[in-house]
């Protein structure tokens, strides 16, 4: 009954927009104008140097005529001029290995003029209709986005747990901190797992009539009508994706790897809270390598840390890095550090990390914990859980000290460059900002239990 009843309001969506269908059949049809004095370059077929009135006097009288001249004010540049609502229009023409006089860029000078009619003749018959287009969407309407919001708010009352309060109140279950003013941050904003994730669009060429998915109204032209999420494989115009909210529920089917992929669209598409990867990794390494000396330091074979690597990508949890396979730890700890370190987005994010870096030159203690703080509440949720999850572990590996040599400054030494990266990768920042990375790490581990 739900689907029925959301089916009826489609077709009723669909059947108001069929106007603008129609609208792209009727479009006038391009027909080019020949005359003895046509050159061909090899990419195509112009007039010589003609005049734009010689133009106009050889389109004239014919809706959707078009030809191509050259340039007279800058010759050796093309011009297509273009008879269309009873006078001709002059485009720049440009060619790269396709032609385009705008974003679109097309295989043959015909597609271009077939595609600019039909965009021209409807933002003509139906200016007013367009510019309405977005402000009444069925979006929140549709039976494909009613019933994508039912499945996350069904996962995320499933998978949410209460976030921890974040104290620096002296505990009797906490060891002691450095903290010489305990302040209490109880009152502060806390972190929520919602795991929102913004749509990933490209611009795509539909095949056949096709309905945006935001608006319901066709998608016109001959190519690029609109763009799709690559993640999810929602169809909308350009201009509505500006207006899609960031509810993205990455399809598996389009995830393609797990190394390189990012880290919300991840563990969204695998409906889990962390990465597999940190997970796996992390229960191999605990089981049988905290005590392993110089762990997370010492590297392990390239060639078995890229099969590690290989193994996700095509096999994902399903992937055996068992002691049975690879018996050296170090193969296993230089995989999770691989996979940090190649993340699009690093864990610590662009748009943070100078914030981590300022927090890390605060002198006081006590302000320079509660920075950090502040930096950490404006993750990503993904990106927090994975950073909290990994800290937790660390702290783990130094307390194994005495075997595996691997204290807290050590493992920011380590972990520094791989979790924060400088927006501008300039070599001389990244070097002046390492004793700071290395820092803000140490914080992390040492201070994990009240951080987080």
């Amino acid at each position: 009954f739900y689907i029925h009843i959301h089916l009826k309001k489609q077709k009723k969506y669909f059947a108001f927009c069929s106007s603008v269908y129609q609208l792209q059949q009727e479009a006038p049809r391009p027909k080019r104008i020949t005359c003895p004095q046509e050159v061909s370059t090899g990419k195509c077929v112009f007039h010589g140097l003609i005049s734009r009135e010689r133009a106009d006097e050889l389109l004239a009288g014919t809706e959707g005529a078009y030809l191509i001249r050259e340039s007279q004010r800058q010759p050796g540049t093309y011009t297509l001029a273009l008879r269309f609502g009873g006078q001709t229009l002059n485009y720049r023409l440009f060619y790269d290995g396709k032609h385009f006089v705008g974003e679109k860029r097309f295989e043959s000078v015909h597609d271009l003029v077939t595609d600019g009619l039909i965009t021209l003749y409807i933002e003509t018959k139906a200016a007013e209709y367009i510019a309405k287009m977005t402000t009444n969407p069925i979006y929140q309407h549709l039976g494909y986005t009613s019933l994508l919001r039912d499945k996350i708010t069904h996962r995320l009352n499933r998978t949410r747990s209460e976030p921890k309060k974040v104290t620096f109140q002296q505990d009797e279950k906490i060891s002691p901190s450095p903290l010489s003013r305990r302040t209490t941050i109880k009152d502060g904003p806390e972190k929520h797992c919602n795991y929102e994730k913004i749509h990933n669009f490209k611009v795509h060429t539909f095949r056949g009539p096709h309905w945006c998915e935001y608006c319901a109204n066709f998608m016109w032209g001959l190519i690029a009508q609109g763009v799709r999420c690559s993640d999810c494989g929602l169809n909308v115009h350009k201009q509505c994706s500006k207006l899609v909210p960031s509810d993205c529920q990455p399809d598996l089917r389009r995830i393609k790897k797990v190394f390189s992929c990012d880290l919300t669209t991840l563990v969204k598409a695998h409906n889990t809270p962390r990465p597999m990867v940190l997970d796996m990794c992390i229960k191999e390494i605990e089981h049988r390598g905290l005590k392993s000396e110089g762990l997370y330091r010492v590297s392990g074979f390239t060639e078995h840390i890229e099969d590690v690597r290989l193994a996700f990508d095509r096999d994902g949890e399903k992937a055996d890095i068992s002691a049975n396979i690879y018996s050296d730890i170090n193969i296993i700890a230089g995989a999770l550090k691989l996979y940090l370190r190649d993340l699009p987005i690093p864990v610590i994010t662009y748009d943070v990390y100078s914030k981590f870096i300022q927090s890390a030159k605060i002198t006081d203690p006590d302000t320079r914990l509660e920075a950090v703080h502040d930096g950490l509440l404006q993750l990503p949720p993904a990106h927090y859980e994975t950073l909290r999850y990994l800290m937790t572990h660390l702290k783990r590996v130094t307390m194994y000290e005495k075997d595996n040599y691997m204290n807290s400054e050590n493992l920011g030494i380590v972990f520094g460059p791989t979790l924060m990266q400088p927006p501008d990768l300039n070599t001389l920042t990244t070097l002046n900002d390492m004793r700071y990375q290395k820092l803000i790490v140490q914080l992390l581990i040492e201070h994990e239990d009240i951080l987080f």
